[in-house]
């Protein structure tokens, strides 16, 4: 017997989610050579969510691909090549232009085709440029206090923030929040077809939606980090799992997946 509409999840079915992966050097065994790879707190947020993750290594780029997934994931990683939004390298910059082609092709399709995705961190910053936004290249230059953001190489900063009326971050995480973040860089002007749906006190963005057509969320925080919470990535499959039976909510939130108005980890 067919599942009803009414049913969240399609007995039996997780909705395939294709990520983007870093391509870089990697160990393994008695190996040391160029991978590709994604953090396991991504794979695991996905798979406990109830989602399939599906690995999309920058190299062999084809956008076609996401005709056979149900959702895209961009994640974190590198800063974003400042020649995809015309401004001049800042020293502190370091990025991967191939990283970044792959990127941006894949955000560009999977809004084409109206595909839920579901940005995070570098991935909001590529969703910005893809669009046509830009970036702050470096938080502490117009921020005294952005060093919060970027504690020290390999730990986690916190951020808290607050959610925007009617927006997806507010139907999914309540009024206020707060996560893992990791980031030098911001967005700045932001593209048209974007709205703002979070900010940080001190006013850095840290989170963007579209505002027409499919369903897309930029977050410039680490929700993966934030283990005990999942509710951003339990929304994100929801809305894959209605794209995949053809019942993709216009650009709406995912609803109903509150818990707590606060969001900590």
């Amino acid at each position: 017997m067919a599942s009803s509409a009414s049913e969240p999840f399609r007995a039996g079915y997780r909705p395939r989610i294709a990520m983007t992966t870093y391509y870089q050097e990697g160990s393994w065994g008695v190996w040391n050579s160029v991978a590709a790879i994604v953090p396991g707190a991504y794979v695991e947020a996905v798979a406990d969510a109830g989602g399939t993750p599906l690995l999309l290594p920058p190299v062999g780029t084809d956008p076609g691909v996401l005709e056979l997934v149900d959702g895209l994931i961009v994640i974190g990683g590198v800063d974003v090549d400042p020649q995809f939004y015309g401004a001049e390298r800042h020293e502190l910059t370091s990025s991967q232009p191939s990283r970044d082609e792959h990127d941006l092709a894949l955000t560009r399709a999977a809004l084409e085709r109206g595909l839920p995705l579901f940005a995070i961190c570098r991935g909001a910053q590529i969703l910005n440029v893809a669009l046509g936004g830009t970036l702050i290249q470096h938080l502490p230059d117009v921020n005294e206090n952005a060093a919060q953001y970027q504690p020290e190489p390999g730990r986690y900063g916190r951020v808290a923030f607050r959610t925007e009326p009617g927006s997806r971050c507010r139907e999914l995480l309540g009024a206020r929040a707060e996560s893992p973040c990791y980031h030098h860089q911001a967005l700045d002007e932001v593209a048209e077809g974007l709205v703002v749906t979070a900010r940080a006190e001190d006013g850095t963005i840290e989170a963007v939606e579209t505002t027409t057509g499919g369903w897309a969320l930029g977050v410039q925080f680490h929700p993966e980090e934030n283990r005990k919470d999942p509710r951003l990535f339990e929304g994100f499959v929801v809305v894959a799992h209605h794209h995949a039976r053809g019942r993709t909510p216009s650009g709406g939130p995912a609803g109903a997946l509150h818990r707590e108005d606060t969001c900590t980890p």
